[in-house]
Order: C-alpha cells, then structure tokens, then sequence
C-alpha cells in the first residue's frame, strides 16, 4: 500500500539498530508519508537528529522541553495514523509496561490511544528474561502490535536464539498491514491461498515446457492480501521475485505439484485465487538422461496436464477466482464460458498481445467478470493496483 497523506510517528530508542531506523524513516518518507520522528537521550548518541530530519525534512523531537512545543507528546499522540518503535529496547519497553512518562517517547506512548507497532531489539538473553516477556505480554494485552525480533547477528556476534531486530523492509510491511486493517482489517482472520508463476515440465533433466510468466500478478495479490490482513498461503512456480513479506510460501515445479499443493491448502481457505499460468502440456514420458542433439525434427507426444480448477474437490473456498489468458477476439464470450464451466465467482481476463500487459511487465489491462454477468473493465495499471481491485471484489462477496 501507499503511505500517502498517512501520519507516522517513529519512535527511536536507544541501541545498535537504530542503523536501521534511518532506512525505515526514509523508506516511509518516499513512499509519502509525513514522519515526525522521537528520539531519546540514548538514541541520539548512536544516530544525531540532524540525520532524521534530512531524511524526514521535519523537525526531530528529543525532549519534553522543546521550545514552543510544551504539549507536543499530546499532539503526536493523538494525530498521527500510527506510531512506530523501531528499535524497542528491553529499557524503554519496561518503561513504557509500567506506565513512565519521564521523556517525550514515553509520554506519547503513554497518552497515545491508537495503533502502536514495536519492533523489539536487544540481546538475546535480555530477550528470553522472564520480565521482558512479562512487558511484552502487557503491552500486548493494551493493543501494541510486535513485528520481530529475529534470529541473526548481534552486536556482540552470532546468535541463535531472537534478539535482531527486523528489516525496514519487514517493519514497513507490518505498518502497512496495520494501518489497513487497525488490528482486524476487511480479510482479517480469512486464508487466502493465491497460485503464482510458471510450471515446468521436463522433457529431460536439462529441458523443460514452460511459459514466460513472471509470477508478478500473484505477488501483487498476495502482498495486497497479506496487507488487508489474511493468512495467505502463495502456491508459487518458479520464479526470481522476493517473496512477499508475511506471506508462506509453498514452492512447487510441475503442475501435478501445483494442483497437490492446492487440494491440500484450499480445505481452510477462504479465498482462493488462481493466477498462476501452470503449463496445460506435458511429455508423456520424460528421459532420465539428457537426450542427445540429432540433426532433423524431433517429434514429441504431449499429454494434458490435471487442470486444478476443474478438478477442485468440495468444499470449495467462498470465493474462487480464476485467470484467462488470452490472445485474439471473444475474449470476454471465453471468460465468460471459463466462469460457467469451472463454477468460479469471478473470471480475470487479460491479453497477453496487449503491450503493457500479459507476461513479464509490472503493468496489466484486465476485465473482471463476476458470475451475475457484471464485467468491470480496468484501465492500465500496476498489478498491485489490478490486485487491489480484484480483492475489493473479493471482499464484497464475502460480505
């Protein structure tokens, strides 16, 4: 999602990652929000203000006592969209447990009402204390919303056990999540499995029949789906794209492993959404060896691979949605028949000829046809907006 318009108070305790709250402030900054950040006594011994508010291009805060803003812990309180600790020290968490107030950071906390999001990081033993967990469990228990920590280098050096604290990347994807759904959110407490990317069939351990999807329309769902706070499980061929964050992947090759890894996951879903571009051929009998280069033709016999709609088993999820690819005319009459004959709720067409759209780009130009007969027509967009899209017309069918 967009930071666009958003508030965002950054909250910066004192420790190692605060490295790392210069990324988070930028990366939130670019993407349009408005970042006030907070810094306490300690975190401006690691990293100075002037940093934050070159890359912020506001004022940084570090005291209850700045000059003209005597109130100033009430305002970022209770007007930002949202307030980030990142890192949250074992210090300041138990400040914050035990309701101080005795600088700015805290007095927010203390005064803020709205979504809080804390990215724990310490040592891994100040971690694991039992009064650590005790100030997690009751920050928790007053709405605060954790992302992290994870296990990997500290400070002091390698680790096995939690401490780190997350990525910017990560952190940003939880903002995102937590400012759509404030903690429940339109998919939120829904699984949606989403099938992405190409399928291989080998012809030989070096050879394959595939096709040139990228996988990026699938990503684009996942990533929206995980924002508007599902459990989403991705069935992914193979493909070069991160993977989105929070999301659990379920890689396979071939298209019998695709349609397994559906059966499987679609039994506690809610949504299932069929992106993926899985081959329709395969060889009906595949070497063990590489098959040696003759000069002339080489015929080969292909068989159907399992088509993974027509094959769901019921229950089926709420909704089911299918891709249609297409390349000449009655593209809409063949969507439509797709609806029909595999029982989908919506049918997305697309033109993989249409520049812009189809295989390998960011964009695509879709039609979203529901089974009442309804098309809506897209203009060109980013997939992350095609996906956006395609889920508003998810969520108003589970309501």
């Amino acid at each position: 999602m967009s930071f666009a318009g958003r508030h965002v108070v950054l909250g910066v305790s004192g420790g190692i990652a605060c490295y790392k709250s210069c990324t988070l402030a930028r990366r939130l900054t670019e993407d349009g929000a408005v970042v006030d950040v907070v810094l306490t006594a300690s975190a401006a011994e690691f990293v100075r203000p002037v940093t934050f508010e070159a890359l912020t291009g506001r004022p940084v805060l570090t005291s209850l006592w700045e000059p003209d803003r005597a109130l100033a812990h009430i305002g970022l309180a209770k007007q930002p969209d949202l307030a980030i600790l990142a890192p949250a020290t074992a210090n300041v968490l138990a400040r914050a447990a035990m309701g101080m107030a005795d600088d700015l950071l805290t007095a927010l906390l203390l005064a803020r009402s709205g979504p809080v999001l804390a990215a724990p990081a310490m040592n891994d033993a100040m971690y694991a204390h039992p009064a650590t967990r005790a100030n997690l469990k009751t920050l928790a228990a007053r709405g605060w919303q954790f992302i992290g920590p994870e296990i990997g280098p500290l400070a002091e050096g390698p680790s096995d056990r939690p401490g780190r604290m997350s990525e910017p990347d990560t952190i940003l994807a939880a903002a995102a999540r937590l400012l759509v759904t404030g903690g429940g959110g339109r998919l939120a407490g829904k699984t949606v499995v989403v099938t992405a990317g190409p399928t291989r069939e080998h012809l030989d351990p070096v050879r394959v029949l595939t096709n040139p999807s990228s996988g990026r329309m699938g990503y684009a769902l996942a990533a929206a789906a995980y924002a508007r706070g599902a459990e989403v499980l991705l069935v992914t061929g193979p493909t070069e794209l991160p993977l989105p964050l929070g999301v659990t992947a379920h890689r396979v090759e071939t298209t019998a492993e695709m349609q397994r890894a559906v059966q499987a996951l679609v039994k506690k879903a809610h949504v299932l959404i069929m992106a993926a571009a899985p081959a329709d051929y395969r060889p009906a009998t595949s070497a063990a060896t590489k098959r040696p280069r003759r000069n002339g033709t080489l015929t080969l016999e292909l068989e159907a691979t399992p088509d993974i709609l027509a094959t769901l088993e019921h229950p089926r999820p709420g909704v089911v949605v299918g891709f249609a690819l297409e390349t000449g005319g009655d593209g809409v009459a063949k969507a439509r028949q797709k609806l029909q004959d595999k029982a989908l709720d919506f049918v997305v067409l697309n033109d993989a000829l249409e520049p812009g759209a189809g295989f390998e780009v960011a964009t695509n130009r879709v039609t979203i046809i529901g089974k009442a007969g309804a098309a809506i027509e897209l203009p060109l967009l980013s997939k992350r907006d095609v996906a956006e899209k395609i889920l508003d017309a998810v969520e108003r069918a589970l309501t």
